[in-house]
């Protein structure tokens, strides 16, 4: 899924065992592969292909370990910057002003001194009667 040279510029971010000892990581690049295919592929952590990725908790603690410690944030932030730099992000941003209106009861407030209304709907239509 990554290119080498892909890889080649996110591999710098990813941490390694500290002078705590624990366990060596896993190889990150199947890792990252893995979390990758899951977000691609839209499945369920338990689908990950066992075969290809290893256990499916690995890799979900891998993710969940970058996404605490930052690593994802030091890699979006990296990779932003190049291409920015390399004229690749076009930074023109889309406002809409479409304006919604909510019923005069669908707010968070308290209730206004006088009468809206609100007690008594009428459901006529409008037309007299005959």
């Amino acid at each position: 899924m990554l290119s080498d040279e892909q890889w080649d510029r996110i591999a710098p971010f990813m941490p390694v065992v500290g002078d705590k000892g624990g366990h060596p990581f896993a190889d990150h690049p199947t890792m990252v592969e893995g979390i990758i295919y899951r977000y691609r592929t839209g499945i369920p952590w338990r689908d990950l292909p066992a075969e290809q990725y290893g256990p499916w908790q690995t890799v979900w603690k891998r993710h969940r370990r970058f996404a605490g410690d930052g690593t994802w944030d030091k890699v979006l932030a990296v990779l932003l910057a190049q291409a920015d730099a390399a004229g690749l992000v076009d930074w023109t941003v889309s406002v809409d002003s479409t304006i919604n209106r909510a019923h005069q009861h669908a707010t968070n407030t308290k209730r206004p001194e006088h009468d809206t209304g609100g007690s008594c709907e009428s459901q006529e239509s409008g037309r007299s009667e005959q």
